[in-house]
């Protein structure tokens, strides 16, 4: 039995509340267990330069873990650096979210998503993918409202979940304990009509066989099913 006493193949409570950065263009907070990921996004009214005269539109995401969301004060990146790890999660949130509109549709503006994990405890890159698309699909709906979009563009749902092994047991959305006891550790991302975008898998100690990771994305689809039905909110 795990530690919450959930099933294997079950998600941690997730609610989500929109919002929550009222000066944003559009925001959220995404809660997923012991884990808090604020997702919002800003509107810029440019596009990189590669794309400038283009008529095209551009998607991109920042991601940072504020000092307190973890057991032991994390130093602010803005004082040392972006890590590798942290320009990892932000260029897989960019692709995923880059997945899930037609960006020639938008016009040369530029909607930008920050993930800013207020609390850390296993998944953090999956629940800022999920919160994230959200907030970037309302964000799309209030520029149609406001005339920015003549035609609101069709949107491609995306959502993530991990999933792992841990001793010898496929698990779903695992929490830190779980995460950091895994024989092996996966992330996943599929488009609402079962798709992936990305898949993220790695064997922290010996090999694992293909069926295993059958097993994790059986587990991945029921769970990233489950997250589309806060699509409807």
């Amino acid at each position: 039995m795990r530690n919450d006493q959930r099933a294997a193949d079950a998600l941690r409570p997730v609610t989500i509340e929109k919002g929550f950065q009222p000066q944003a263009y559009a925001s959220l907070l995404i809660t997923m267990g012991g884990t808090q990921v604020c997702c919002a996004v800003t509107l810029e009214t440019s596009v990189p330069s590669f794309l400038k005269g283009t008529g095209q539109g551009w998607l991109t995401a920042e991601y940072g873990m504020l000092p307190c969301s973890t057991s032991s004060r994390m130093q602010r990146e803005a004082a040392k650096g972006r890590s590798g790890r942290t320009y990892e999660i932000q260029r897989l949130i960019g692709r995923s979210l880059r997945t899930m509109v037609d960006l020639t549709l938008l016009g040369e503006v530029t909607l930008r998503v920050d993930c800013d994990v207020l609390k850390a405890d296993g998944g953090t890159r999956t629940a800022s993918i999920t919160g994230a698309a959200i907030a970037m699909r309302d964000a799309l709906a209030r520029m149609h409202r406001e005339g920015l979009l003549a035609i609101m563009p069709e949107i491609l749902p995306v959502a993530a979940i991990s999933a792992g092994i841990v001793d010898g047991q496929p698990l779903l959305d695992l929490d830190y304990s779980e995460d950091s006891a895994a024989e092996v550790d996966a992330n996943f991302v599929m488009t609402g009509d079962g798709r992936w975008v990305e898949t993220q898998c790695t064997a922290e100690g010996k090999p694992f066989r293909p069926e295993d990771f059958g097993r994790m994305a059986v587990l991945a689809r029921k769970g990233i099913d489950e997250l589309f039905t806060f699509w409807a909110l």
